[in-house]
């Protein structure tokens, strides 16, 4: 399972994703408008004009996030659909919500 942005985005700094328990929860931010493109999603970070695209499964963690969901949430949901080990989606879904926490897509509440 491979959840990733398609541009290559360089990381600037570094997020508090490390410091992420199971009960952070993340939501997508409201300076941004995504739309599902046939399983995929293209996001569109309206403060800088940048477009970003998700793979099926960064898609349906994107959907996921439209409302404020835990880590556990997530992770529970990911692990039920889809056919990961644990310790893969985990490295997965920190490395993917680095990226979108760098693009300022999400929040931590």
């Amino acid at each position: 399972m491979h959840a990733i942005l398609f541009l290559s985005i360089a990381r600037s700094e570094c997020t508090p994703v490390q410091l992420l328990s199971d009960q952070t929860r993340i939501v997508a931010t409201k300076d941004q408008v995504s739309c599902d493109l046939a399983g995929e999603a293209a996001i569109l970070n309206l403060k800088n004009g940048v477009y970003y695209g998700l793979d099926p499964v960064g898609a349906r963690i994107w959907n996921l996030i439209q409302e404020p969901k835990t880590l556990a949430q997530i992770r529970e949901t990911i692990l039920a659909e889809y056919d990961v080990e644990p310790d893969r989606l985990n490295a997965d879904l920190h490395s993917l919500l680095a990226q979108l926490a760098d693009q300022q897509l999400i929040e931590f509440l």
